[in-house]
Formats: C-alpha cells, structure tokens, sequence
C-alpha cells in the first residue's frame, strides 16, 4: 500500500476517533446516564456510581493502571480506538472494490454490518464495565443507530460526495463489445450506475470511429464511465489510448490477456472471472479532492451571499425599475460531465434577448462557438455597468451552493455552444463550470474562442485547490482592470 493510502486512513481514522469520542461523551453525560440521584446508593448520581463500580474493578483485576486514569469517559474512548482498530481491519470497511459483484444499489447492506459489529461490541463494553443496569435503554437504542450512521457517513468519499451533490447512483456509461448477458455487468462499478448505450461489434482498430461514437454521446449526456470489452486483444490503438487518458473519465478494459500499453500511466489491474480488468480515473474532481473542492465552495458561498445581499437587494430592485419582471433569470447551461442545470443572473439584457441571437448572428465577430456583439443592441441601457463588474454574475453564488457550479472553472455555455466543441475542448465538461477563472483574471473580454480554449485547457490540466484559491484572491483585482473588464 501506497504511503498516500496510510496518510490517508491515518486522517480518517483520527477524525473518527476525535468525533466519535467527543460526541458519545457527550451523549453520555447529556442522555445515556440520568442525572437523578441513584436510588439506593446514598445520595451518588449514577455517573458516579459508574466510575465507583470502574474503581472497585481496577482494585481486583487491573492494577496496573494509573488511578487518574480510572473515569468512564476515557475507558469510552480507549473502546472507540480499539473498536476502529477492529474495524479497519477489515476489508468491507476501509476498501470499497468497484471491481467486485454487487447485487444491490442501496447502502443497506453496508449499514447492517456496520451496525452489527458495532451494537455487539458497545453491549459487551458495557456489560463488561458494569454499566449497562445504569443507563437509559430508550437512549441506549438510539445510540446502536447514531454512531454506525456516522461511521456509514465517513466510510468513504463516495458518500460524503453524494450528500454535497455528487451521487454515483446518477452517474452514466457506455458499454463497447460487452454482451447483454455479462456476468460483468453485475460489477458494483455498473450496478451503481445507469447504463445508457451498448455499442456492439465494435472494430477496436477502427480508433476514429468508436472516438467518434463516444464524443457524440459524450455532448449528448452526462457521460461518466466507458467500459471497453478487448476480448483476445493485447493491445490498442496508440490514438485510442491517448483518446482515453485525456478523455478524464472513468476507463474500464475488460480483456482475456493482460493489456499492454503505450504511455505509462496510474491503473490498477484485477484478475477476475478469467478477465484481466484494467481500470483508471482520470476524473481530477473526484473523491475527497471534489470533497474539498465543495467545502471550500459552500464555506465562501455563504460567506458572500450574506456579506453581498444588500448589493443583492439594490439591483433586483434596480432593474425592476428598469425594465420590470423578471429581474433574475434561469438560462440552461451545461455543467459537469455534460449535466444540464439552469443558472441564474441579474438580467441585463431584453427579454427575448436569447431568441434575437441567430437574428443578429452576422454581427458576431467572434468565431463560431462565442456568441459577443460590441455595443450589443439586446442590453438594456443602464446595466453596462453590472456587466462590466460582473455583478450581473452575483445569484451564481446560489447555483455553487447547489452544487451545480464552483467558484471557479470553465465558464458555463449553453448546449448549442457544447455541440461545436472538438473532442480535446470536451475535457471542459470534466470539471465544474466556474464564476470565475484564469480566462477572468487574464482575459476575460476577449474576442477570440482560442484564448477561451487555451485558459480552459491549462486549468484542466493544471488543477489544484492551490489554483483555485490563487484565482479566487486574484479575482477582485482584475475586475478594475480594463484590460479584462467584462464577461
């Protein structure tokens, strides 16, 4: 094992520690034990009465232990380490194996485990110490439900990415050369997922074809996962190759002898059902790095809406005056993977703004994916000034707390631009779609797609939380910078 995967479950593992101890301590003293007087025990509270009982144990069989550390609440935390210990020591908790059968879509399954080792393991803690006569049982029910919830909760990124708007259970993919009735396609990768195409007799060397069908379903659809059956091929295309490292999905090959490759690159090899499956991710937000991603979002989100909604307030107003309802619009654009999502902004335009576009397409002087007029006759006279602030882009904030869009990334366009995108310019779909980003504090009025497409692509393949933050504080700057005032 990798030192990032020890780093990584030594993290995990000392936060659940730190949650759980602090959090059944504390439903300990507010819940489990009554604060009434202990009938029959000369005025003591059953806590006391606990830690009595501890006492008089530690004088007959474990001397050896320091009196001050002779207290319930740290025998409880010493139980909750070795109750993590135990439990890391088993595979179905700390490895989730997308490359193994799965019958079942739910997490059922997984709570019932857990709930079992743990509901077992408490019961004799607290038989052991002499405890359980002392406590409520109504509470103690409540709590065998509490603690395998949390640890269920923090299992994995999976479902933490599914609570901040993320679900794998709405992921899609595409199958090549796999027939209907694989046993493969009861693998928890594609059980979990929604199968939305079959490619069948596929000619593999036929490279342009198959990139070909994949990034037309790739503008069509929220594409997440490719699953490619090579059968007796050892190899392929070296442009199929490249196609799929760079695609920044999720790739699985599915072959009868061990696939051998080109470039190197991170993929993990498992030997199942006499098929060698070979499986890489390329999706760079993904798992606990999409995780920060999102907190880092929702914790400044929130931040700007309260600190910007009385700005909020004086444009709705503002523009009501000037050109009445709606004052805030929904235009469909597309998003991560391909997902559509309406996106809200302060409207500055006409109201039939969008229906005008192919009317007044012979005065875009950009190319043919931007859409930009100078001196743009659909703006509604007096909001120039919002839009070269880009405080027409200010409702976004709500659209990143939906998780629909991030703070920063691509800017979001509409599915009529995504259909004339190259199929090296889809990457942008692999990321989320941004309020801001290194085209903004660059360029952000420029006339020419290829500057669009150069920022998009260097921030695909240079992403990082750093970047993020780096564009974030840069971001106030340049919106007083003429040179790339304007969206």
């Amino acid at each position: 094992m990798r030192v990032t995967s020890y780093l990584k479950y030594g993290i995990r593992f000392l936060f659940l520690q730190i949650l759980l101890t602090y959090s059944s301590i504390y439903y300990l003293n507010n819940f489990l034990v009554s604060k009434k007087i202990c009938e029959g025990c000369l005025g003591r509270s059953f806590l006391l009465q606990i830690n009595n009982n501890l006492w008089e144990d530690r004088n007959r069989f474990y001397t050896l232990i320091p009196e001050r550390f002779v207290d319930i609440e740290i025998f409880l935390g010493l139980f909750i380490f070795l109750f993590l210990i135990l439990l890391y020591s088993t595979k179905f908790y700390t490895y989730v194996n997308e490359l193994t059968y799965s019958l079942d879509r739910s997490y059922l399954d997984e709570f019932v485990s857990i709930y079992m080792l743990w509901t077992s393991s408490f019961i004799i803690f607290l038989t052991l110490f002499r405890v359980s006569n002392l406590i409520s049982r109504g509470y103690l029910i409540l709590y065998t439900f509490i603690v395998p919830l949390i640890l269920l909760v923090f299992r994995n990124s999976e479902f933490i990415s599914s609570l901040l708007g993320r679900s794998v259970t709405n992921e899609n993919f595409i199958t090549v050369n796999l027939d209907e009735d694989s046993v493969f396609r009861k693998l928890r990768i594609m059980t979990f997922r929604k199968n939305i195409q079959d490619y069948f007799n596929i000619d593999i060397n036929n490279h342009q074809g198959l990139i070909k069908k994949i990034d037309s379903k790739n503008k069509e659809v929220n594409l997440n996962l490719i699953v490619l059956n090579l059968g007796e091929a050892k190899k392929i295309p070296k442009e199929l190759e490249e196609y799929f490292i760079n695609l920044n999905k999720k790739i699985l090959i599915l072959s009868k002898n061990e696939v051998k490759f080109d470039r190197y690159f991170l993929n993990r090899i498992e030997f199942v059902s006499n098929y060698y499956l070979t499986y890489f991710n390329n999706d760079i937000q993904y798992g606990s790095k999409y995780i920060l991603k999102r907190v880092i979002d929702i914790i400044l989100s929130s931040f700007a809406v309260v600190l910007f909604s009385p700005i909020f307030i004086f444009i709705y107003c503002y523009v009501l005056l000037l050109d009445g309802t709606p004052a805030v619009i929904k235009q469909d654009r597309v998003g991560l993977h391909g997902k559509s999502f309406k996106m809200y902004k302060f409207r500055t335009m006409k109201k039939n703004a969008h229906e005008l576009r192919k009317e007044l397409e012979e005065l875009n002087k950009n190319d043919d994916v931007i859409f930009k007029i100078e001196n743009d006759p659909r703006i509604i006279t007096g909001t120039h000034f919002l839009r070269n602030l880009s405080l027409d882009e200010l409702p976004q904030f709500f659209n990143v707390l939906k998780g629909e869009m991030s703070l920063v990334g691509p800017r979001p366009l509409f599915d009529e631009d995504t259909k004339l995108f190259d199929k090296n310019y889809m990457r942008r779909l692999n990321v989320l779609p941004g309020i801001t980003g290194l085209l903004q504090i660059n360029d952000r009025n420029t006339d020419e797609f290829s500057t669009w497409y150069k920022y998009d692509l260097e921030y695909i393949e240079n992403w990082s939380i750093y970047l993020d933050i780096k564009i974030i504080l840069k971001t106030p700057l340049s919106l007083f910078n003429s040179k790339v005032r304007g969206l």
